[in-house]
C-alpha cells in the first residue's frame, strides 16, 4: 500500500516514526476541525494516539471476526430451505436428455409438480409409449 494515498499532501514521503506521531488531521480526509473532535471526545492528537485507542482496536477487531463469523443455526436452516427450493424449481441435477427422444414438454409448466416428478416425466414417456403402439398397430 502506498501510505501517500492515505496522507495530506503535507505528510507525504514521510516515514511511519514520523507519521505516527504526526496529527490526526494528517490524514486524509480529517479535517481540523474534526481532530478538533476527536481530542474533545477521546483525547487524541496523533495517529499512533487514535490507532492505540481502545475503542478503535475494539471496533476493528469485532469488524475483522465478523467476516468470518459463521451462520447460526437458524440462519443456516433458512438459508438450506432456500437452497432446496431453488433446486426444486431449478433441478441442477435434473440436465435434459440428449437421448430420451422428447422434442418438446408434453405438459404445460403451470401443471408440472417438481417436486414429485419432475416436468411431468412419466406422463411424456407414457404418452410416448401409447404413440409407438399406435404406429406399430398401423403397419
Amino acid at each position: 500500500m502506498n501510505v501517500d494515498t492515505v496522507v495530506d499532501k503535507d505528510y507525504m514521503g514521510k516515514c511511519f516514526r514520523e507519521l505516527a506521531d504526526a496529527p490526526v488531521s494528517a490524514l486524509r480526509g480529517v479535517s481540523v476541525d474534526d481532530a478538533k473532535a476527536l481530542h474533545k471526545a477521546f483525547g487524541v492528537s496523533t495517529i499512533r494516539e487514535l490507532g492505540s485507542l481502545n475503542f478503535f482496536k475494539w471496533a476493528l477487531a469485532i469488524t475483522t471476526l465478523a467476516e468470518e463469523e459463521q451462520m447460526l443455526p437458524h440462519e443456516k436452516a433458512k438459508d438450506e430451505l432456500l437452497d432446496d427450493a431453488v433446486e426444486m424449481t431449478f433441478p441442477a441435477s435434473d440436465p435434459i436428455s440428449v437421448d430420451s427422444g422428447i422434442t418438446r414438454i408434453e405438459v404445460a409448466p403451470e401443471k408440472v409438480d417438481a417436486h414429485t416428478d419432475h416436468q411431468h416425466a412419466a406422463k411424456v414417456e407414457a404418452s410416448t409409449e401409447t404413440g409407438k403402439e399406435k404406429e406399430a398397430a398401423a403397419h
